[in-house]
């Protein structure tokens, strides 16, 4: 039997992983944290659903913790297989995993510490070293390389334009003469942004597993460079500082090459750029690694001579020592700091400091999921908690959504419209609720597709 369980990502942005089996193999795509609310994040601490020492290979569409994020617990808790992916994922989750584990240590040290852990004592969900160990697992493959996983099994990764790396998994069976194609979109990038390649579309597919966490929104119409531009230039004016918090993997990256543009075109003023993270400034370097991941326009800027991630007065900011001086800082700068939904990381330092303040500037660049410190803010909360103590909100709040690296609904249609024909079924995840239904509702009606709002656990049977 060709069965399809979702184990994450429904109802949800977060905790992707889905068990695909096919052929006498248990395929699992993704392995994701949960992230966000309470309710959400107490599913790491659960049971996998099935002995994880039973699932033969790891699938990961890119390196993103909430796509990632769970494979050193998997590990730890039996999987002994190996773990696919791109090169340049692999570079990344190199960097993500071990900073996720050390970040699993950190929260269970000061829980102890301050003594508001349930636990006695607050353990971490994995640690540094079982990260670095999940990492001898991982085998890396170029784009349209086959995976030849048996005689009558092939995989494929795609490019999905999200992050450096990202991609969709084409997974073919070829049994009793029969072909049977089940795509896995991951997160869907959207067309001609910076740095990055487009999608590449997709042909001849069965099954689709789509994310659909912009679905039924369309992201400004406005340019997010102009908004950019008319942010920061109001902050010089306040005589503030401008704080982003910003993923350090592809969002950090996209706003420092924007940065570096507006800075050219004489759009805003030269100001100190820190950049906050040591796992952004890693990503950067990994970055200029992978250039052959880039799109023509990155690559001919390159051979040019130009930094494209490079602003006149960036400063990369990797100690702890260095991050505290940054409080020091009364106007005419700019701090990106992780992570970008304020979940944690040293981001949540600089908001207990600049959220008070109201000639200072905070800006989300991103999606902000419900249950995030992000999204109350966004929410216009008057207060949010921060390490245990209410914060009050009085600095400037602005949100530009078009720097986004999911697709919106429109670009996904877009997408699926260059199908050459349809899915037998295609399945919506990765979106809270409302998004993903709504979504289901656009290709329904405008593409008369088969679509299933999958709920978590649910197994459907492959025909």
């Amino acid at each position: 039997m060709e069965k399809l369980t979702f184990l994450g990502a429904t109802g949800t942005v977060t905790g992707s992983r889905f068990l695909l089996e096919l052929n006498g193999n248990r395929l699992l795509i993704d392995c994701g944290l949960f992230q966000g609310f309470k309710k959400n994040r107490l599913k790491n601490w659960e049971p996998f659903p099935i002995p994880p020492a039973e699932i033969d290979r790891v699938f990961l569409t890119h390196a993103h913790i909430d796509h990632s994020g769970y494979l050193p617990r998997l590990c730890k808790e039996g999987f002994n297989g190996e773990v696919h992916c791109t090169h340049a994922t692999y570079d990344l989750c190199d960097i993500m995993l071990r900073d996720c584990g050390h970040l699993q240590e950190e929260d269970a040290r000061w829980a102890n510490k301050k003594g508001f852990s349930k636990h006695r004592p607050a353990l971490p969900l994995y640690t540094a070293e079982d990260a670095e160990t999940t990492l001898s697992r991982f085998k890396p493959y170029h784009y349209g390389e086959d995976i030849l996983i048996t005689d009558t099994l092939r995989v494929k990764f795609k490019d999905a334009g999200h992050i450096l790396g990202s991609s969709f998994v084409d997974i073919k069976s070829m049994e009793q003469g029969k072909v049977k194609r089940i795509v896995f979109s991951g997160d869907l990038g959207r067309p001609a942004r910076p740095i990055l390649r487009d999608p590449v579309q997709a042909f001849e597919v069965d099954y689709l597993i789509l994310e659909s966490t912009y679905g039924g929104r369309l992201h400004d119409n406005s340019t997010p460079e102009k908004d950019l531009a008319r942010v920061i230039n109001a902050s010089v004016e306040r005589g503030g500082v401008l704080v982003i918090p910003a993923f350090a993997v592809g969002r950090t990256q996209q706003l420092l090459y924007t940065l570096r543009e507006l800075e050219d075109q004489k759009e805003i003023p030269s100001l100190p750029v820190y950049v906050d993270s040591p796992m952004a400034i890693d990503t950067t370097t990994v970055f200029e690694k992978r250039k052959g991941y880039y799109n023509l326009t990155a690559k001919v800027l390159e051979l040019k001579g130009t930094r494209i991630l490079q602003p006149q007065q960036i400063i990369f900011c990797r100690h702890r020592e260095q991050s505290k001086t940054l409080n020091q800082l009364d106007e005419h700068a700019i701090i990106i700091s992780a992570s970008g939904m304020a979940t944690g990381g040293r981001i949540l330092h600089h908001l207990r400091y600049r959220l008070p303040r109201t000639q200072d500037t905070l800006l989300f660049i991103g999606f902000q999921a419900e249950g995030t410190r992000g999204r109350t803010i966004l929410d216009g909360g008057d207060t949010v908690k921060i390490h245990g103590k209410y914060i009050s909100t009085r600095a400037h709040v602005e949100n530009i959504s078009g720097f986004s690296a999911h697709a919106d609904s429109n670009e996904i249609l877009a997408w699926l419209i260059g199908f050459n024909r349809p899915p037998k079924k295609t399945f919506l995840v990765h979106g809270e609720s409302e998004a993903s239904s709504s979504l289901a509702e656009e290709i329904q009606q405008r593409l008369g597709w088969d679509v299933v709002v999958p709920k978590f656990k649910e197994s459907f049977t492959l025909e």
